[in-house]
């Protein structure tokens, strides 16, 4: 019986016959015993044998990997890939939201190569597929490759995700599996169905072996993320003493031609008491006080429901032992749609501060900062955004095996895939000017306040006047046909050069992205409120943020469901046209891949093995853009080429039976992003009143990043089904890609601004990354009543340091800082305590990671750019009961602590937590009920 651990004093035959009850049984070998003589067997299932057979791939494989492989069909105990790789030594986890995690950097690296049974798949015009779209219900196993060899695809800087799907003749004869669970995220107290099946048989027939199966699954996740955040760091005049003519107290400095402030600096503007600003008010004293506050404030209810329509089927055929056949398909479905429940209120007025404008505010001892205030007559928006996703991805693949003679294999695999990505978004804005705001930047723990003079207005819907309609779409259309041939030939391990292993790849990849030309935001022809509008079109929302005071726990905004679904009538209103925004194509991409290797094993006596080899890569890239901020601008065209070798090599030595050593040394490519190649840009008007308007567009001249990586590992197997192992590990990578900001003046664009902050990419800095991995299995035997009790766990310390080059309003380089990579932690750990025993399977995880620099900030306030993220935990509980052989029921438990995630602003020293919080995200605890049948 799956998830059990039985110890028997017996003979061997009735060792065997325990062992036959059940196909996902794994019983360890042992020699027969004399005649009459007792025998102790262990037979192990459930979560230890899963365990086992990761830490058993782990130790048989070449390079350096981590495997996580499903108890039994239908059985990986987490909801999607991302959440079962928390638990990976090296791996961490960069994001959690909409009821599930959402992305992995390993060994502090986000670019990953994702295949399919070892084939490159990818989601639009991505590189890569989105790794959480993938149910665990149709996984057998999860393969992560943090070293790489020479007959492995060559790109992903971080290493490889494979995930391997069942097919027939991994099973035996017939075999039905159904899974279905009952899944509640508590902050939107919805339960939501997660089911799958399985039906797979083999047979013997007079043309061969035959198997066919096929593995289906369907789940859906509502969800209510809840955010409370403080607005990025703006400069104002002092409150008292010495005023710039001109100015008033407590005054908002924008920034003018030229500009009094230098916004956007990596270490943000002083803030010491009696820092000085250069005011140029003219002839005399031009230095003067200022004042640092927050712009704004602002609270999003996000909610969502998301669908997940996935299946795998397989079919096989071995018309004789030397060869075997097989055809399989995999298809991913995604359907999203989002409502964003968004309020903000600006902070910064400075018109109505009464007689006595330093009353109004308090500072942070010891800064010029602001932490509360008193601002009348304040703008603010309420916003109904509501966003519809859906993707679709279809893979076809036909593989054939051959044993060419006893030492020659050759094998073959043609796939055919496409994934269409479409995206619609409509928000319609609300607006209104209370009379005051009380607000504190930071009340407690990062977490911001504010409550206006009228808090119960805010569900007045008359109060509430109609704003500006905003609109977007896209669709991502993404191909590929991809043939590769593989063989090996096996000198015998009677010779030092034991196998020689060669190939050939060949990939035709497409991708064209579509979007609408850049338009401007309309009002309604004439001035309505809210409560003039069809009453389907407002909505409050209740209990925000856990019903906290932080700030008003309820309020109204444009209904995102209704504005969605009468889509076309709110249009109407805005005397647009009926469809929404036409998408136009924005670029169009035809890469061509060509690549072979040649790699040889070898031996030195019985303990010294190795694996060289070398790979050649030949890629071009052709490109065709369209610009969509002037349209009828001739098409641009560019060219982006790879030609490169990279080597790899890998050392084991066994010690001992138990004690091992591997070392690695591999080159591996990071191609720029389809999108990151696209000169044309696209332009956000000014949405906040700063005076300029924002953009982001690409750069052809992007060459790929290559990263030379280098592994040094100690493994010590000391007892069955454990194990403790150790890793040094560094990357030095050269040509990684980072943001710069140039000033642009774009007239003609239609928007409400001419000038423009443009975000672009460049190969303008290098990176070294080091670290050290630590990671332990233990099953300990002879417990007693605790037989069946087991520990993993893992550390993890790096160090990483790239160079951020500094830009001035051009885009040319004047200066370089040092920072570390984005999306690392120093330090992460996970701890599991596992145990397995009389049909009771039971995990408990808990993952910790350190503080991580998440992203840099748009270069446009006064605050630090780098925005971090502080540590994060997450404590996972997963039970399982084996009622019969066939029947088995469950019940999981993730995000137990409920964390709320937190940002802040910091560069070097400058900021922190205390005095720069940002973001506060409370992220929800799921819950689920399940039940398993297998025949």
């Amino acid at each position: 019986m799956a998830g059990n651990i039985r110890i028997t004093a017996a003979s061997a035959l009735a060792a065997l016959a325990i062992s036959a009850i059940s196909n996902s049984q794994r019983a360890e070998a042992q020699q027969a015993p004399a005649s009459g003589e007792e025998v102790e067997t262990v037979v192990v299932t459930g979560v230890r044998e899963a365990l086992a057979k990761g830490l058993e791939n782990k130790k048989e494989a070449v390079q350096v990997i981590e495997s996580i492989v499903a108890e039994d069909i239908g059985k990986l105990p987490d909801n999607n890939v991302v959440e079962a790789l928390q638990r990976v030594t090296g791996v961490q986890i960069t994001d959690r939201g909409g009821g599930e995690a959402n992305g992995i950097v390993i060994r502090g690296l986000p670019d990953i190569t994702t295949t399919w049974n070892n084939r490159n798949i990818f989601t639009g015009v991505g590189r890569a597929v989105a790794l959480q779209d993938i149910p665990a219900n149709l996984i057998a196993q999860i393969d992560v490759f943090k070293t790489r060899a020479s007959d492995q695809i060559e790109t992903g800087l971080a290493g490889q995700v494979d995930v391997r799907t069942r097919r027939p003749f991994d099973l035996e004869g017939l075999q039905m599996s159904f899974s279905a669970r009952a899944i509640n995220q508590e902050q939107r107290d919805k339960t939501d169905p997660n089911a799958s099946f399985l039906v797979s048989n083999t047979w013997d027939g007079d043309d061969g072996r035959f198997g066919a199966l096929v593995n289906v699954s369907y789940g859906t996740t509502r969800y209510r993320d809840q955010s409370i955040t403080a607005g990025a760091l703006v400069p104002f005049v002092g409150a008292s003493g010495a005023i710039p003519p001109g100015f008033t107290p407590i005054q908002r400095v924008f920034n003018g031609n030229p500009p009094i402030w230098e916004a956007g600096t990596d270490r943000g503007l002083p803030y010491e008491p009696g820092s000085l600003m250069d005011f140029d008010t003219g002839p005399g004293v031009a230095n003067f006080p200022y004042l640092l506050a927050r712009d704004a404030l602002f609270a999003s209810d996000f909610e969502g429901e998301r669908k997940r329509p996935s299946a795998n089927i397989a079919l096989q055929w071995a018309p004789n032992d030397s060869s075997q056949y097989t055809l399989e398909g995999f298809y991913q479905g995604y359907r999203e749609e989002m409502f964003n429940n968004l309020h903000f209120t600006f902070a910064d007025w400075w018109g109505a501060l009464g007689p006595d404008p330093a009353s109004t505010i308090t500072l942070y001892p010891g800064t010029n900062i602001i932490k509360t205030r008193t601002v009348g007559f304040p703008f603010g928006f309420n916003s109904g955004d509501s966003t519809k996703q859906e993707t679709d991805t279809f893979v076809y693949a036909l593989n054939g095996k051959w044993d060419i003679t006893d030492a020659f294999t050759l094998e073959a695999d043609l796939s055919v895939q496409s994934s269409q990505f479409d995206t619609h978004f409509i928000a319609v804005r609300t607006e209104r000017v209370p009379e005051s705001i009380t607000l504190d930047f930071n009340s407690g723990n990062g977490i911001p306040s504010w409550h206006f003079n009228d808090d119960l207005q805010m569900l007045d819907a008359s109060r509430w006047n109609m704003g500006q309609l905003f609109q977007n779409a896209g669709k991502d259309l993404g191909d590929a046909k991809t043939l590769s041939v593989d063989g090996d030939y096996d000198f015998g391990s009677d010779n030092a050069f034991e196998k020689l292993s060669f190939g050939v790849r060949y990939d035709d990849r497409g991708a064209t992205h579509r979007q609408p030309v850049t338009t401007d935001a309309p009002f309604l022809p004439a001035p309505r409120t809210l409560a003039d509008m069809p009453v389907g079109m407002q909505w409050n929302n209740r209990d925000f943020f856990d019903g906290g005071d932080y700030i008003p726990g309820s309020w109204l905004v444009a209904n995102g469901y209704w504005i969605q679904d009468h889509a076309d009538e709110v249009r109407a209103m805005y005397n647009q046209p009926a469809g929404g925004p036409a998408v136009v194509r924005s670029y169009e991409v035809e890469e061509r891949t060509a690549s072979v290797y040649l790699q040889a094993d070898f031996s030195i006596g019985e303990k010294f093995h190795g694996e060289a080899g070398v790979r050649y890569v030949k890629v071009t890239t052709p490109l065709e853009f369209n610009d969509l901020v002037a349209p009828g601008q001739p098409e641009t065209r560019a060219r982006a080429e790879v030609d490169d070798v990279m080597p790899s090599v890998t050392l084991r030595y066994e010690i001992t039976d138990a004690l091992r050593l591997r070392a690695n040394y591999g080159e591996t490519l990071r191609r720029p992003g389809f999108g990151d190649l696209n000169p044309n840009f696209t332009l956000v008007q000014d949405l906040t009143g700063i005076g300029y308007g924002t953009g982001t567009g690409g750069n052809p001249d992007l060459v790929a990043a290559k990263g030379k990586n280098f592994d040094f590992t100690v493994e010590y197997y000391f007892a069955p089904d454990s194990a403790v192992y150790g890793t040094y590990f560094k990357r030095k990578i050269d040509g990684l890609v980072v943001p710069y900001v140039q000033t642009l003046v774009i007239p003609g664009t239609g928007l409400n601004v001419d000038t423009f902050k443009v975000t672009r990419p460049v190969n303008a800095s290098d990176g070294d990354l080091d670290g050290v991995e630590l990671g332990f299995l233990y099953f300990p035997e002879h417990l007693g009543p605790l037989t069946g009790l087991g520990v993993q766990g893992s550390f993890t310390k790096l160090d990483s340091s790239q160079n951020i080059p500094r830009f001035n309003s051009a885009g040319e380089i004047v200066a370089q800082d040092t920072s570390e990579f984005f999306g690392v932690s120093d330090t992460s750990y996970n701890f599991t305590l596992a145990y397995d025993r009389a049909g009771i399977g039971a995990r408990l995880s808990y993952v910790w990671r350190d503080d991580f620099l998440a992203r840099n900030e748009a270069r446009l306030f006064a605050n630090p750019i780098g925005t971090w993220r502080q540590p994060e935990e997450s404590l996972d509980f997963q039970l399982n009961y084996d009622v019969n052989e066939h029947l088995a029921v469950s019940f999981d438990a993730v995000n137990l602590t409920q964390q709320i995630q937190k940002e802040y602003y910091q560069f070097g020293n400058a900021g922190g937590p205390d005095l720069m919080n940002f973001g506060n995200v409370l992220i929800s605890r799921s819950f689920a009920l399940g039940v398993r049948w297998k025949y």
